[in-house]
């Protein structure tokens, strides 16, 4: 069976990559002893060169700049909406033209047209040179870069204009559409307090529909709060003799207050304020819920140099010729030597959680609050005294990780336990 045939794909065109400073551009140089044939042709050389080496949006770049040479010519907002402009408003041909102009290439030869118009095909005489044609090409281009520079400008108007309401002006106007269901059930009090029911409407099962939050309870609370505080103060309301004692303001907006709800019973008010108490009370246990749930936040981690800077220590001693190392290596590390010069004893911290591959995790390797040295294993956290510290600190210097493991151990005295305390006879040795 014949095997079905394959059509080969045509391997694609390599792509026009700017190289910049590695390509050398063809150069313009004794142009004027050129014949006419020879300036043609290598006009037409260096046009394709161009158009092979570089990306067009790479050439129409050379026509602001060739405008920038003739500032005399164009102003910087003409060279400006030239920029402004679309690539579409140029064409390629005009960038590379603008680049060869730069590089000293004849504008309109006398030669080059008389050669011009031998060629078989051609008509009438060339005329039109380089600086016309790009005049003409960049007097399109300001044109249109100034329309687009005048629909930018309004564009950015208009977002100024446009008003963005903050986070609190979104929350009062949601809170406003979540309350029209309450009110029009507050409402049935309002018209015919008898027949209204305290527990007409499950306020729980709306709060949930509508996806009320914490912010929205705050604020529904802060408004149904001020409306039932003259029920509240009906509670209170003074006796004859507590207004005769009263000024003539106070007792007058007392009296007032009983007047306004005077043709109520107390059973009528009695279920209004049920109403208002059962509303408020599920706000609260939303805000509630939302204090209990909320994740706790995460303490900001202090640098190592503010963990330590309280920490006292020798920072040098020329008797036994030690220089403490810098304390902010402490946090974090697996073991910590140190020297008291005063009572002449050596130490290693061992952290209680060691981090072996050194991944700084939480929690893990030593640590420093105030003075004293913390996250260490109290058991195996020893120190002993040196009876001859000279040559033994000495040792000690030339020691490796190896050597440490047993440095302690060849130290023929009794070891007691560290405290964690740092003084100024301190030398902070090695951390590991």
């Amino acid at each position: 069976m014949a095997m079905p045939k394959v059509k080969k794909k045509k391997p694609r065109a390599a792509p026009r990559i700017q190289r910049g400073a590695k390509l050398k551009e063809p150069s313009w140089e004794g142009w004027e002893e050129w014949t006419g044939e020879q300036i043609h042709r290598h006009r037409r050389h260096t046009h394709a060169w161009y158009y092979e080496h570089f990306k067009p949006a790479d050439l129409y770049t050379n026509v602001p700049k060739w405008m920038e040479q003739d500032d005399d010519f164009y102003s910087k907002e003409d060279i400006k909406a030239v920029k402004n402009a679309p690539n579409s408003a140029l064409s390629i041909t005009a960038g590379i033209v603008a680049r060869m102009d730069m590089m000293g290439a004849p504008r309109l030869n006398k030669k080059e047209a008389e050669h011009w118009n031998s060629l078989p095909g051609t008509s009438g005489e060339l005329t039109c040179g380089v600086e016309q044609f790009l005049r003409r090409k960049v007097a399109e281009a300001i044109k249109i870069g100034l329309e687009v520079a005048e629909v930018k400008e309004e564009e950015e108007k208009e977002k100024v204009k446009k008003y963005v309401p903050t986070i609190q002006e979104r929350i009062q106007e949601q809170c406003r559409s979540m309350c029209e269901p309450i009110e029009d059930w507050l409402e049935g009090w309002v018209e015919d307090p008898k027949s209204f029911d305290p527990d007409g409407l499950d306020i729980s099962k709306h709060l949930k529909r509508v996806q009320c939050t914490q912010a929205h309870a705050r604020k529904m609370k802060q408004w149904y709060e001020a409306e039932i505080q003259d029920f509240n103060e009906l509670d209170r309301m003074p006796t004859k003799g507590q207004l005769a004692k009263m000024s003539e303001h106070d007792a007058d907006m007392w009296e007032q207050l009983k007047e306004g709800y005077a043709h109520l019973k107390k059973s009528d008010i009695a279920k209004i304020k049920k109403a208002n108490a059962k509303l408020l009370s599920n706000f609260d246990m939303i805000i509630d819920m939302a204090k209990a749930t909320r994740k706790p936040r995460k303490a900001k981690a202090r640098s190592a140099s503010k963990v330590v800077e309280k920490l006292k220590f020798c920072k040098a001693d020329d008797k036994y010729s030690l220089a403490s190392i810098d304390p902010t290596s402490i946090v974090g590390a697996n073991e910590l030597w140190v020297f008291n010069i005063k009572t002449r004893k050596i130490g290693k911290y061992i952290a209680s959680n060691i981090d072996p591959k050194g991944l700084a995790r939480e929690g893990s390797g030593l640590s420093v609050k105030g003075t004293t040295i913390i996250g260490f294993d109290e058991e195996q956290s020893i120190q002993k005294t040196m009876r001859k510290p000279v040559g033994q600190l000495k040792e000690f210097k030339d020691s490796g990780k190896v050597k440490l493991r047993t440095f302690l151990e060849d130290i023929k005295t009794t070891d007691t336990k560290l405290n964690g305390r740092c003084n100024p006879e301190t030398v902070l040795l090695k951390v590991v």
